[in-house]
């Protein structure tokens, strides 16, 4: 079980540090446009106050903090150039980020996705058909 619970902390440490590396990749001039839209979409989902599925939900809730934000941080890693990820990588371990409380990113997350919400609720009740 000790085994288990230092296995998650070092992936966890790993994740952070993954994270904190896309950030500085994503402030790289060299970075293109499709990069930085999976970077910004990986941040802010990992850094959502809300979850795709509510951690409350028994099992699926965790579930998206599991598979889809190492997903969405993999596929931001794929799309970074390696020399740039490297440097990112250092920089990430040398100058770690240390998030500050934001209540305007958190209003801001929280209006974007009941905007999403409705939008979904409306266009599966059928509003949008004329």
């Amino acid at each position: 079980m000790i085994k288990i619970v230092e296995e998650m902390k070092k992936r966890t440490d790993s994740l952070k540090n993954e994270i904190t590396a896309i950030y500085y990749a994503y402030q790289n001039p060299k970075i293109r446009l499709l990069p930085k839209v999976m970077i910004i979409i990986a941040l802010g989902y990992a850094l959502s106050p809300i979850d795709l599925i509510p951690d409350f939900i028994p099992i699926l809730g965790y579930l998206d903090d599991l598979i889809i934000i190492p997903v969405l941080i993999t596929f931001s890693i794929k799309l970074i150039p390696e020399e740039i990820m490297a440097e990112s990588r250092k920089k990430a371990r040398q100058e770690p980020v240390q998030l500050k409380k934001n209540w305007f990113f958190a209003i801001l997350f929280i209006l974007t996705w009941i905007i999403l919400i409705i939008v979904f609720l409306c266009a599966a009740a059928g509003l949008f058909i004329e």
